[in-house]
C-alpha cells in the first residue's frame, strides 16, 4: 500500500526498516559512553543495514530508558539531530524514520526537518495506553498541526496498541486502527508484539487487514527470517533486535543477519 503522505520509506513494495538503536545519549538517565562513540557506532550500524539489503532505517534512542512520556529534553533532540546526520552521512541511500521514544512526536518532527528524515514513529498518536511511564495520550492534532507549520514532507507511522502498554479502558485493536487512520491521519499503521523483540499476532494483522483494506500496516517487534512467512498481509516491516550480533541489543547490528532476513522478507 502507498502511504497518504509523502515518501515514508524504501524503494520495494514491502519495505524492510531497520533499526538503529542509540547508545545512551549524554545526559540521560544510563551512563553515556560519549557523543563521540555514540555516533560511531550508529554510523557502523547504518552502513551494516545498506550492506545487508535494507530498505530504510529508523534511528531510535533505546538506551535512554527509563524514558520521558511525551517531552525530551532539549540536549536529546540536539543529540538525536547529530546522529541522524551521522546516519545520512553514512548510509545516504537508505530513507531515514525518527522515533523519539517514549512519544516526543514534536521533537521527531523537528529533527526529521531539519536533517531530511523521511518518517516519524509515534507511539501514541491516537487514544491512551498505559505504559510503564503512566498514562500516555495522543496528540495526534498537534503532530498534524506541527508538520503543517515546518512544511515537512514527513510521514506518520503510528503504533496501535504500541508494545509494552495496554490500552486505558475498553478499545478494541480495531476500533484503534480505525481512529489512527481515519481520525487520526497516519500515514502507515504498525502492529506489535507485547514487547521489544516478541512477535506480532498474525491474526491481529489479519484482522486489521480487514477493516482497513487501504491501510499500509507494518510489522513492528518480533521478525525473524523463521517468522516472516507468517505475515504476507503486511506492507513492511521495522526490524530491530534480531539483526544485532546474537539478536543482543548491546551488540552492534550484523550485515549478514540482515541479509538473512532481507532474503526471507522477499521470499515471505
Amino acid at each position: 500500500m502507498t502511504p497518504r503522505h509523502g515518501p515514508v520509506a524504501g524503494n520495494g513494495t514491502r519495505p524492510l526498516i531497520g533499526v538503529v538503536h542509540l547508545l545512551p545519549l549524554p545526559g540521560g538517565p544510563q551512563a553515556s559512553p560519549g557523543l563521540e562513540a555514540v555516533l560511531t557506532r550508529a554510523a557502523a550500524d547504518a552502513r551494516a543495514l545498506l550492506a545487508g539489503g535494507a530498505d530504510g532505517v529508523i534511528v531510535e534512542n533505546l538506551g535512554d530508558a527509563p524514558f520521558e512520556a511525551d517531552e525530551v529534553e532539549p540536549f536529546t533532540v540536539a543529540a538525536m539531530t547529530r546522529a541522524v546526520t551521522a546516519v545520512a552521512q553514512a548510509a545516504p541511500e537508505l530513507p531515514i524514520g525518527v522515533n523519539v521514544l517514549r512519544n516526543d512526536a514534536q521533537a521527531a518532527l523537528a529533527i526529521a526537518a531539519a536533517t531530511g528524515a523521511r518518517f516519524i514513529r509515534v507511539n501514541v498518536h491516537v487514544g491512551a495506553m498505559v505504559t510503564d511511564q503512566g498514562v500516555i495520550q495522543g496528540r495526534a492534532r498537534q503532530t498534524l498541526l506541527a508538520r503543517r507549520r515546518l512544511q515537512a514532507d514527513v510521514g506518520i507511522v503510528a503504533d496501535v496498541h504500541v508494545k509494552h502498554a495496554a490500552p486505558l479502558g475498553d478499545m478494541p485493536l480495531v476500533t484503534a486502527a480505525r481512529d489512527a487512520w481515519h481520525r487520526g491521519h497516519a500515514d502507515a499503521l504498525v502492529l506489535s508484539g507485547a514487547g521489544t523483540g516478541l512477535p506480532t499476532d498474525p491474526a491481529q494483522l489479519d484482522e486489521v487487514r480487514a477493516a482497513l483494506p487501504d491501510a499500509p500496516l507494518w510489522l513492528g517487534s518480533g521478525l525473524t527470517p523463521d517468522t516472516a512467512a507468517r505475515y504476507g498481509a503486511a506492507d513492511g516491516a521495522i526490524v530491530g533486535t534480531w539483526l544485532h550480533a546474537d539478536a543482543d541489543l548491546s551488540r552492534p547490528l550484523d550485515p549478514q543477519r540482515v541479509r538473512a532476513m532481507r532474503t526471507a522478507w522477499d521470499a515471505a
